[in-house]
């Protein structure tokens, strides 16, 4: 038999702030596929990836977007007590 078969599904809950997305297909021996995830910094992670007999499993990861992080206090900003 030759295996055959293809899937995607996503989440996207601003509540929790859950928001990914993977698809992958398979043709015989060979897999390709990608997934992409909010990383709590704001940026998105892309991982793209394929799988067969002569080259086993290789994936190329991206990082889009830029980091943000929370500002915290500065020692200038804490309220000081007389």
């Amino acid at each position: 038999a030759h295996p055959q078969y293809a899937f995607n599904y996503g989440v996207n809950d601003p509540h929790t702030g859950d928001i990914k997305h993977q698809e992958e297909e398979r043709d015989g021996d060979i897999v390709r596929g990608s997934y992409s995830l909010v990383e709590p910094d704001g940026t998105i992670r892309v991982v793209e990836y394929t799988a067969d007999d002569h080259n086993g499993f290789n994936a190329v990861v991206k990082k889009i977007g830029h980091a943000v992080h929370p500002v915290g206090l500065n020692e200038h900003q804490i309220p000081q007590h007389i």
